[in-house]
């Protein structure tokens, strides 16, 4: 099994080429990088039951600390944990993908999620009660321009008649898009248009990688955010097929993110030497 390695790629942080290249010198197989364009001054949607950390609204642009990251390595993979493409131009995003996939040699992780925020996405000209359609749309949107030399899609949100995009990701048939969220239809979207799930961790998601597995009729992979630093916890991930697991970091300084790395590597030691 994989490790992952989860960062906010904030302005006042590690530079996103610093910590992908500290990732891959320790060895972990992916970095994530979490987006948020904003957060509304009034939070009207804060995280349920705590202060929202200011990492939210520091961020740079997440293709922008994506592109550093490749460029400061070599075979990590780098990935979005999430995009937020309910916040996003698809047609722009496409380019985005492939133009990271391709200068990256082909190592771009495709995370996606509708998000939280529902102020946040109304800023973007989203209405939330449609976010998950407009997803959805998004997403299929974006295969046909990364599939197709002279694209084309016809959807309630999404609608362009014969375009032309490249470059084309390094990735056949493109990168690998890991459908985020817990909710109760989040293996209808997983299935529908995805090629693994990426939930956070939580005591309910072992019966949940069954029922996707019972589901599917191709192969799905799953990637585990937020899973405890535990290796009875990595097993038990391991045993019902989770390809990688991975936590957030602190943004912050290089001390900062080498203290909370400690208790997380010392777990990965201990589940390794067994």
């Amino acid at each position: 099994m994989e490790f992952g390695f989860g960062y906010f790629p904030t302005y006042d942080g590690m530079r996103p080429g610093e910590v992908a290249r500290m990732a891959e010198e320790r060895g972990y197989s992916a970095i994530y990088f979490a987006e948020h364009t904003h957060i509304p001054a009034a939070e009207t949607d804060r995280a349920p039951g705590q202060p929202l950390p200011a990492k939210y609204w520091r961020m740079y642009d997440l293709f922008v600390a994506l592109t550093a990251a490749a460029e400061a390595t070599r075979n990590i993979r780098v990935a979005s944990g999430i995009c937020l493409v309910v916040e996003r131009d698809p047609i722009i995003t496409a380019n985005e993908v492939a133009s990271v996939d391709h200068l990256s040699g082909g190592r771009l992780e495709f995370g996606v999620g509708a998000g939280w925020n529902r102020t946040e996405m109304r800023n973007h000209g989203t209405d939330p009660r449609a976010r998950m359609a407009v997803m959805r749309e998004r997403v299929e949107a974006m295969k046909e321009i990364w599939t197709h030399d002279e694209a084309s899609y016809h959807g309630k949100y999404v609608n362009f008649d014969r375009i032309w995009s490249w470059p084309k990701p390094a990735q056949w048939p493109h990168p690998p898009v890991l459908v985020g969220g817990t909710g109760p239809t989040v293996l209808d979207r997983v299935l529908g248009f995805g090629d693994a799930w990426f939930p956070n961790y939580h005591p309910d998601v072992y019966d949940r990688i069954a029922e996707l597995h019972a589901r599917a009729d191709r192969p799905i992979a799953v990637e585990v955010m937020s899973v405890p630093a535990d290796p009875k916890v990595f097993e038990k991930l391991r045993e019902v097929g989770v390809k990688r697991v991975a936590r957030w970091f602190p943004s912050g300084p290089r001390w900062r993110l080498e203290q909370a790395l400690e208790e997380w590597e010392k777990a990965i030691a201990e589940y390794n030497a067994e």
